[in-house]
């Protein structure tokens, strides 16, 4: 995509103003970094950090029957879901593959909000339109609205003093949602996030996009790019669709069994559960390294001279002060094994570990 085609998200002025480093993802220009990755992974572990996510697809389905469509197309259980609730979720292919990875939020019992990843969004949008009954409306508001993930350990308490409901926000459950007014604007709360903190992601209206923004930055909020969200995730363990979630891998050999149904029949859920019964041949573990140094997508694993797998994903951690990755490794290596990466014609030693490598008491 040239970069006069390159989408700009309502925050894009934004960016510009605090000398973002801008970079083409997933179709759209978005900021890589502000300071610096390292100080950035620190403001979200240590205090409160905001990411702009306008980039993600967010689409609305409505309508008689729209509770049984989302049962087969996601993995896991919806009806589970009460008004306000929302879930993580995959939707899988047909051959117990994975489409993306997605968040399900129900409003009412007609009406769900569903958010994609960016760089599935017209391939989630077709997808859905092959299952959806005729009862049912779409409706994608993405071009419409902003979505801002706030993150870290003071960031409930932050969005609490910005809104019009303090006593809800602070008592938001995972996933819940709150309907309030942040900074004076109609908001979407849900509490979730991609980094392991806790925190809030905002969904408002694109004509307000920097007035939420300016009211976060005025409390104290730093603004972080795509880089330190990237190593975040990786610290707290997060798949990101591309790297650890395929059409082709298995949401068992990725470690997802946890968000896939045991009771209900959906797209592909034969092959699912024959791979649960039966397991894998890969399995997604973590490798922290002895070093600090970067780990790249596609690189080898070896124990002793035998490749084992390759990295899916790789960051310097700021919190662990090493490198880590993701690995795609044989089902029968266990944690605590010490293995070599293979980087640019040197191996590279660590331990295979668990791959939450940060979790928040």
């Amino acid at each position: 995509m040239s970069d006069a085609a390159m989408l700009r998200t309502p925050l894009y002025d934004a960016h510009l103003k605090l000398n973002a480093r801008m970079v083409p993802f997933a179709g759209y220009d978005m900021p890589v970094q502000y300071a610096s990755i390292i100080a950035e992974s620190k403001a979200v572990r240590e205090g409160a950090g905001m990411f702009d996510v306008s980039h993600m697809a967010r689409v609305s389905f409505c309508g008689e029957g729209v509770e049984a469509f989302l049962e087969q197309i996601t993995t896991n259980d919806v009806s589970k879901l009460g008004d306000g609730q929302g879930q993580y979720s995959m939707m899988p292919n047909l051959e117990g593959g994975i489409v993306d990875d997605i968040i399900v939020y129900r409003i009412t019992a007609d009406h769900f909000e569903v958010v994609f990843n960016a760089s599935n969004h017209q391939k989630d949008v077709e997808w859905s339109k092959k299952f959806m009954p005729s009862t049912v409306t779409m409706n994608d508001t993405t071009a419409d609205t902003v979505m801002v993930a706030v993150q870290g350990p003071t960031a409930r308490q932050i969005v609490a003093q910005l809104s019009d409901n303090p006593t809800a926000v602070q008592a938001a459950a995972l996933f819940e949602v709150v309907k309030c007014k942040v900074a004076g604007v109609d908001t979407f709360a849900a509490c979730s996030g991609y980094t392991g903190e806790d925190g809030f992601e905002l969904i408002y209206g694109k004509d307000e996009a920097e007035t939420v923004w300016n009211a976060l930055l005025a409390a104290g909020v730093t603004a972080c790019g795509l880089g330190s969200r990237d190593t975040l995730r990786v610290e707290a363990g997060l798949p990101l669709y591309g790297h650890e979630l395929t059409d082709e891998l298995s949401p068992i050999a990725a470690g997802l069994g946890w968000v896939i149904s045991k009771t209900k029949t959906f797209n592909g859920s034969d092959v699912i559960n024959k791979a649960r019964e039966e397991g894998t041949s890969t399995k997604l573990q973590g490798i922290k390294l002895d070093t600090k140094r970067l780990i790249a997508p596609g690189m080898k694993v070896y124990l002793g001279e035998e490749e084992i797998g390759e990295v899916s994903s790789g960051v310097v951690s700021p919190l662990l002060d090493t490198g880590i990755a993701f690995a795609l490794l044989r089902a029968d290596v266990k944690q605590g094994t010490a293995v070599t990466i293979e980087v640019r014609g040197k191996r590279e030693p660590g331990t295979v570990a668990n791959k939450r490598f940060f979790k928040r008491a």
